[in-house]
């Protein structure tokens, strides 16, 4: 049985006041990833405590730095299934993980953080590792 709403939204929002748009639906998601030109980011929340309480504070540090990613987006792992399905379809060569984090660029995943490479690290080794992924990927700074 999926969580009330009401108990996710601390959750949700650890990202989206990041200005991180939430993909809630499949159209939401082939519209926003659909168009494969360009960088985006997108982060399989989860509820998971051992992984996704470090891999949301790492997303926000790493959102910190100078080179990021044109799009920022997350799906909710177990509450926007068929969102989180529609993302999972884009990570081509990858099994279905969450805590995960894709960044895609022209529509294929250029680097990808899976559950186990997040599990057991700190929130600044996570961070590291994305913005490292930033500097590779995404061009020049803003």
């Amino acid at each position: 049985m999926p969580y009330p709403e009401m108990l996710l939204t601390p959750m949700r929002q650890e990202l989206t006041r990041l200005g991180v748009q939430e993909l809630r639906t499949a159209d939401d998601v082939d519209a926003t990833l659909g168009a494969a030109e360009g960088t985006a980011l997108v982060v399989v929340n989860s509820v998971c405590g051992c992984a996704a309480r470090n891999a949301r504070p790492a997303v926000a540090m790493a959102l910190q730095h100078a080179v990021k990613p044109e799009k920022l987006t997350t799906v909710f792992a177990g509450q926007d299934v068929e969102a989180t399905a529609k993302a999972r379809g884009y990570f081509h060569g990858y099994a279905p993980s969450s805590p995960a984090i894709a960044l895609m660029k022209d529509g294929d995943v250029a680097f990808m953080l899976e559950r186990h490479q997040i599990e057991g690290r700190t929130a600044d080794q996570i961070a590291d590792d994305l913005t490292a992924a930033f500097d590779r990927f995404c061009g020049v700074p803003a």
